[in-house]
């Protein structure tokens, strides 16, 4: 039985999603999104790592997989996604967890079989796999995304002979 904790980060809103996998089943715990007040950016920042340090003592996940940054049109949004992700592997780092990066099309491929989803396919696909009442909000349905796309990733390695620890997008200890 394993827990992860996938996050879509962002400088405003980070969503974050926790799922139990046992087998084959992906068992949905939680999600949500870390929206931050401040204006400032150091402060917003705290308040990502504060959010998800909250997050990982209360979900105690055994690894973590994050969206990897995309090079955006605007370079000052770029750089300030790339903080927000920082503050984020750090909040999972300082918690001694394993980090993932996937891209964008990784885990729209995982999810929903294609790299150019929209938003509201990846939404969609969240609810069916993981059995929920109704679509989640966006962020969250991205982070759950991330979630899903690592564990899918886990068991193509192990099914394939490998093992998921092995090869990584990006793993910091």
């Amino acid at each position: 039985m394993t827990i992860i904790l996938g996050v879509d980060p962002g400088s405003r809103i980070t969503g974050y999603g926790v799922i139990q996998c046992q087998g084959r089943h992906q068992i949905y715990l939680g999600s949500g999104c870390i929206r931050t007040a401040a204006d400032e950016l150091p402060l917003r920042l705290k308040q990502i790592y504060q959010g998800l340090s909250e997050i990982i003592r209360q979900y105690q996940p055994d690894q973590f997989a994050i969206e990897r940054v995309f090079m955006a049109k605007n370079a000052d949004s770029a750089l300030k996604l790339g903080q927000a992700r920082g503050a984020a592997i750090v909040a999972a780092t300082t918690a001694d967890l394993p980090v993932f990066e996937y891209t964008a099309t990784q885990i729209k491929s995982a999810v929903v079989g294609t790299g150019r989803a929209q938003k509201a396919q990846v939404q969609h696909m969240i609810q069916q796999i993981l059995k929920l009442p109704g679509a989640p909000q966006a962020d969250a349905a991205d982070a759950l995304g991330v979630a899903v796309c690592h564990y899918h990733t886990c068991q193509s390695l192990v099914a394939l002979g490998g093992r998921a620890t092995t090869r990584t997008y990006g793993r910091y200890r």
